[in-house]
């Protein structure tokens, strides 16, 4: 039997398939369909709806020489910066689309790497509602104007995904909230020029009940918000239903606020990334961000975490009990800071026995990141800063250190005095070391410690880690 015997509604659900895994670099598969007989043919221009035809658009040609065939089809508008001799007309037959009446036809618009010299072009042609429009995803080099409040005439009813690099939108809240179907919004990069407030931020965020994904990054410590104008958080939260992801880049203050006034109970997948002002006094309060971990269900399932030292940050990562080895992390915590010492004290303002974690931790690694050479390790952290940091976890269990670390943190706990021994990681069974050629000095470094817990009946056993 061949595929020829097959009724064309199985064809048509066969073709579906097809459509929708195909190659990923290949937005329209349905174009090799069409190109093997009439029938075929005949078969998929008869199901655009179920096949979901969309026509990418990059320009080759103008529109007004596109097939009569796909004269109907959404459009796929897509773009990006290259040096091909012809770039400079795909981009004129471009933005000609948009100019165009056919402009209401495009359901995607996708533009990486746009030129200060091509934006105001492109802007201008943006006036206008774009009422089938679901998808936007735009970044540019450079510095550009900021887009104004009349860019796609206002409105967005349809919009389901928003990404915007390294443009300054500062009314972007406004535009939100006509855009209730919205599903996924990156704002990446965010100029000082483009800055919102939080409590804008939340108001527009507050209409969008099918939001799973919110991605915020601001580029500098000017997002931090007037403290003269910050409004105190409202009585009730609205609650995101379906967020799952939320990523935030910024000060503290800004988080906080913005927090304050959302609510995400789904809430499974948390990057946050702080920036430290080292001319304002560092204060890392954060609470909203606590009581956001503290009432989604998925975090509490964590009993693993990692921080990791850098020259330019330092991060801590939670994992949950059955996902270490797949390094899915379920919260990434993130400060920026190229001092060892300040590094420690904001991560343990953070991690203070307030935090939803810290009390039932059973396993911490500290270790370098990868990138930082044993010649560029700072050791300017003073030994009240690694015990701040350490205090916290009442419940660890076992903790994981390189040489380095190991070398810091056991002189620290080599200096505490004999009645602290006991009240420092008072359940710590293991401490694991990864040189095995430094082992016999960091036990002899930590004896009086080690010796205290023998004697109190909480013994300490100093082991070599073997990674994986």
């Amino acid at each position: 039997m061949t595929i020829d015997v097959l009724p064309d509604d199985v064809l048509v659900e066969i073709f579906f398939y097809v459509n929708i895994t195909g190659d990923w670099d290949i937005r329209n598969p349905w174009h090799a369909l069409v190109d093997v007989c009439r029938r075929w043919r005949y078969v998929v221009y008869s199901s655009p709806r179920r096949l979901d035809l969309r026509f990418e658009y990059r320009g080759y040609g103008p529109m007004s020489e596109v097939p009569d065939a796909w004269q109907a089809l959404p459009v796929i508008l897509t773009s990006s910066s290259d040096g091909h001799p012809n770039s400079r007309q795909r981009w004129d037959n471009r933005v000609a689309a948009l100019e165009s009446e056919h402009y209401n036809r495009i359901c995607e618009i996708e533009i990486f790497g746009m030129t200060k010299l091509r934006w105001k072009r492109f802007v201008a042609a943006m006036q206008k509602p774009f009422l089938e429009l679901t998808e936007l995803k735009i970044t540019v080099y450079g510095v550009v104007p900021v887009l104004p409040d009349s860019f796609l005439g206002g409105s967005a009813p349809r919009l389901q995904a928003l990404f915007l690099g390294s443009i300054p939108f500062p009314s972007i809240p406004k535009l939100l909230l006509s855009a209730h179907g919205l599903v996924r919004l990156t704002l990446w990069d965010i100029p000082d020029s483009g800055y919102f407030s939080p409590d804008a931020m939340a108001t527009a965020l507050s209409v969008m009940t099918r939001l799973e994904s919110l991605d915020l990054r601001f580029r500098s410590l000017l997002s931090r918000p007037d403290p003269a104008s910050r409004p105190p958080p409202p009585p009730t939260r609205p609650v995101l239903p379906v967020l799952t992801k939320l990523v935030f880049q910024g000060v503290c203050e800004y988080s906080e606020d913005l927090l304050a006034r959302i609510g995400a109970p789904l809430l499974y997948d948390l990057h946050i990334v702080f920036f430290m002002d080292f001319i304002m006094d560092f204060n890392f309060d954060a609470r909203q961000l606590h009581r956001l971990i503290c009432h989604a269900e998925e975090f509490k399932a964590c009993d693993y975490a990692t921080v990791v030292i850098s020259n330019v940050s330092i991060r801590l990562s939670l994992y949950p009990k059955t996902s270490v080895v797949d390094d899915y992390i379920l919260f990434e915590l993130e400060i920026e800071c190229n001092q060892l010492g300040p590094q420690l004290s904001s991560l343990s303002q953070t991690c203070n026995s307030s935090f939803p974690f810290t009390p039932t931790l059973e396993e911490l690694e500290i270790r370098e990141d990868d990138d930082l050479p044993p010649s560029d390790w700072k050791e300017n952290a003073e030994n009240a800063q690694w015990v701040e940091l350490l205090t916290p976890f009442t419940a660890l269990k076992n903790l994981y250190l390189t040489d380095q670390i190991a070398r810091q943190v056991c002189g620290a706990l080599q200096e505490l005095p004999e009645e602290m021994a006991t009240e420092v990681l008072p359940a710590l069974r293991n401490l694991f070391v990864d040189r095995l050629g430094s082992l016999e000095q960091i036990q002899e470094a930590i004896r009086p410690f080690v010796a205290t817990r023998q004697l109190s009946g909480h013994p300490v056993a100093i082991e070599h880690w073997r990674k994986e």
